[in-house]
């Protein structure tokens, strides 16, 4: 794992761990973003708002998720699929 997918990883499951599991769809996790959908994740020289990743990554998401490690697990996987990370 590289620093910035480790710090990444860190980032969104402090950012999602808080969501109301299971999760529908994307809009369930807003309320548990500190700043909705401009929640800014940033590390190394990759920066990305909860907003630009559920348009990149939209589709590579296979809700219902029950918990925040099987969502950060499918975030990182669909981010290193398209070559973001």
């Amino acid at each position: 794992m590289t620093d910035v997918e480790a710090e990444l990883r860190s980032q969104f499951t402090d950012a999602f761990e808080n969501a109301d599991y299971p999760v529908n769809n994307q809009m369930d996790l807003v309320p548990a973003l500190p700043d909705g959908p401009g929640t800014k994740f940033e590390a190394g020289d990759v920066s990305f708002t909860a907003m630009e990743l559920a348009a990149k990554l939209g589709s590579d998401q296979e809700f219902p998720y029950e918990s925040a490690e099987d969502l950060v697990d499918d975030i990182i996987e669909g981010l290193k699929s398209k070559d973001l990370i």
